[in-house]
């Protein structure tokens, strides 16, 4: 599949941790290939969920390249090479290039908070240095800045290897306002579990996910359907999952799925810090959905 023809359910994958905090690269072949086994469409490596801000350079190289070589050419990957540095956001996404990706997950300037013109010159400057296909992040509550939409689509007309948007901003009105001015191609993804529903009902084209991680035959299957337009199909399947999907929020991605992960067996219950193990009363809430779906 050519990476600008991308729907459906995109995995952001976690990254699982030995009891000594090392990456643990036998589980995570383990984890990619649940996932090619259970129609996941597409595979996002080294994002938010994947504790990026606690790897190394070197440790985020050898996620890629474990994930490329891993997935070989089997889904798109894409890797997330975002900074609050242009400069290094241009020398990161051309390390990823190099390693084999299909595309770039790059999130807005972080904790700098730069003006939108700021923001355009980012993305520009990045999309012209870099040569391979970009995905536009937005996520406020995190990053402390914004890509509005006008701001997203100017991007989008000027440059042509800037292809999709990952909207998690939390607002409907900014898909309503993306899918009704986006130039023609141009993907739009929910970056929010619980509205990814709602956005392909509107137009949109799938969701770089979350709850992935746990259920990805069931998420490949409600995005396809409510991109096809059997509503009634996948709003069963949203409302079977809508608790578990407010649960991986219940506190800071990626603590939530990788605690869900590791009382599925699938990773261990290692997180490295600032971030650490979920509060008891959470966790417990968690297991309980997860045996109530069916998923322990």
């Amino acid at each position: 599949m050519q990476i600008e023809q991308l729907q459906g359910s995109i995995v952001a994958i976690v990254t699982p941790f030995k009891d000594n905090g090392e990456i643990d690269l036998e589980a995570f072949d383990e984890l990619v290939e649940f996932h090619i086994e259970n129609d996941t469409d597409g595979i996002v490596v080294c994002g938010t969920t994947g504790e990026t801000p606690t790897l190394s350079d070197a440790e985020d190289a050898q996620m890629i390249e474990r994930c490329v070589q891993k997935v070989n050419g089997r889904v798109p990957v894409i890797a997330g090479t975002g900074s609050n540095s242009t400069a290094d956001c241009i020398k990161y996404s051309k390390k990823a290039v190099e390693l084999g990706v299909d595309a770039l997950l790059i999130v807005a300037p972080y904790y700098n908070k730069p003006s939108h013109r700021g923001i355009y010159k980012h993305f520009s400057q990045v999309a012209k240095n870099v040569d391979a296909p970009i995905i536009l992040y937005n996520v406020p509550g995190r990053t402390g800045s914004t890509i509005d939409p006008a701001t997203a689509i100017e991007l989008a007309n000027n440059h042509k290897n800037i292809i999709a948007i990952k909207e998690a901003g939390g607002d409907m009105s900014v898909f309503a306002e993306l899918l009704a001015n986006r130039p023609k191609g141009f993907k739009i993804y929910s970056g929010d579990d619980f509205l990814s529903f709602s956005a392909n009902c509107m137009g949109a084209d799938g969701c770089i996910s979350v709850i992935a991680n746990l259920i990805p035959a069931d998420f490949h299957k409600m995005m396809k359907e409510s991109i096809d337009g059997d509503y009634k199909a996948a709003r069963k399947l949203f409302f079977k999952y809508r608790a578990l999907m407010e649960l991986m929020f219940l506190e800071s991605n990626p603590l939530p799925v990788k605690t869900a992960l590791a009382l599925m067996g699938r990773v261990r219950e290692v997180f490295r810090a600032p971030l650490c193990e979920m509060e008891d009363e959470n966790r417990e809430q968690l297991k309980i959905e997860l045996k109530k779906l069916k998923l322990l």
